[in-house]
């Protein structure tokens, strides 16, 4: 992860799959973060050869073999989150032994692929608006598809019959 550059410690932490980026800084807010034994602050660099701890515990870089990459077919009643107090949340549905979170949202009435990774950069360059990835949704509706009901979905949508 480290070549000769720096590196945010946020996004160290982060990488190191412990916790998320936010979850990152509250821990430096906490004071529970240390570099090279002094307290760290918001925003600090972490270079080649600093040892990182939070709460106590030694962090250490991810190596790229490390990255998980799941592609789940989710089904109905699934939702879409991360969060523990949520029943039926994709994390808790995969169980992966690693902390993985999930790339983009599918609504919990919806089934389809999503996939779930543990490499937060791989999320932002997907989801970043900027990018304009394509996405594409297959939908059944229960009326007629007419030109009033296309005119009806905005001007965004593109729709084909099949």
């Amino acid at each position: 992860m480290l070549t000769n550059s720096s590196i945010r410690l946020n996004k160290y932490i982060s990488e190191s799959g412990i916790c998320s980026r936010r979850d990152a800084d509250r821990y430096v807010e906490q004071g529970n973060v240390f570099i090279n034994g002094k307290r760290a602050a918001v925003g600090d660099q972490v270079y080649v050869g600093d040892v990182v701890k939070v709460n106590g515990q030694l962090i250490e870089p991810r190596d790229e073999s490390d990255l998980i990459l799941i592609a789940l077919n989710k089904p109905v009643g699934i939702i879409s989150t991360t969060e523990d107090g949520e029943s039926d949340n994709i994390v808790d549905f995969v169980n992966h032994s690693k902390r993985v979170f999930p790339i983009g949202r599918l609504d919990k009435d919806s089934q389809g692929l999503i996939f779930l990774t543990n490499h937060g950069d791989l999320v932002n360059k997907i989801l970043r608006a900027g990018n304009d990835h394509e996405k594409e949704y297959v939908v059944t509706v229960n009326k007629p598809v007419t030109d009033e009901f296309i005119l009806g979905l905005g001007p965004v949508y593109r729709c084909w019959e099949q």
